[in-house]
């Protein structure tokens, strides 16, 4: 894939709107595991991953991943800003690959659940290995709160996030598109 001075810009304004996202709508889901937060910052992520192809969602997630890391998220060092762009990269990934397959809304809707079956199951082993070194927890602890937390909070973003994207992909990147030509 090629990417144009135009390409680029778009991706900026996505990576941005990402940002905007991430700052401004943020909140807790599960009472009893705080650090879970949703933001919706992942959705331009995946229209660029629809629009433009999977390794362009994933620049996306990083640019998002790297700037979060640096600000709101400072407190997670490294092992939030990893599993934050393993969550959201294997979940754009999935669904821009499939995608990009078959560009119907079957498609999409295809891409959105195995990318967040990807993402649900690969965040398992994830929480499993990072989140005891992160709250300083005995594993066995992250353990119980596997079941009781951490699926039900990415079953929670990924349903949240996948509407989100299918609402909106479309009209966006008949902005995009037109926008500049």
């Amino acid at each position: 894939m090629r990417y144009t001075t135009e390409r680029i810009v778009k991706l900026a304004i996505l990576s941005s709107l990402g940002l905007v996202l991430m700052f401004f709508v943020r909140f807790p889901v599960i009472p009893t595991a705080s650090f879970l937060e949703y933001e919706p910052g992942d959705v331009p992520a995946l229209v660029a991953s629809f629009l433009y192809g999977p390794s362009s969602g994933l620049l996306v997630t990083a640019v998002i991943v790297i700037v979060q890391a640096l600000t709101v998220s400072a407190g997670s060092s490294w092992i939030g800003a990893l599993m934050h762009f393993a969550a959201t990269g294997s979940m754009v990934l999935v669904a821009g690959m499939v995608y990009r397959r078959n560009p119907t809304f079957k498609g999409a809707l295809m891409g959105l659940f195995l990318g967040s079956c990807t993402m649900i199951v690969l965040m398992i082993p994830m929480n499993l290995i990072f989140t005891s070194m992160f709250l300083d927890l005995p594993k066995e602890a992250v353990k119980e709160i596997i079941i009781t937390a951490v699926i039900p909070f990415n079953v929670f973003k990924t349903a949240v996030n996948s509407t989100l994207t299918i609402l909106l992909y479309k009209n966006v990147g008949r902005i995009l598109i037109h926008w500049g030509a």
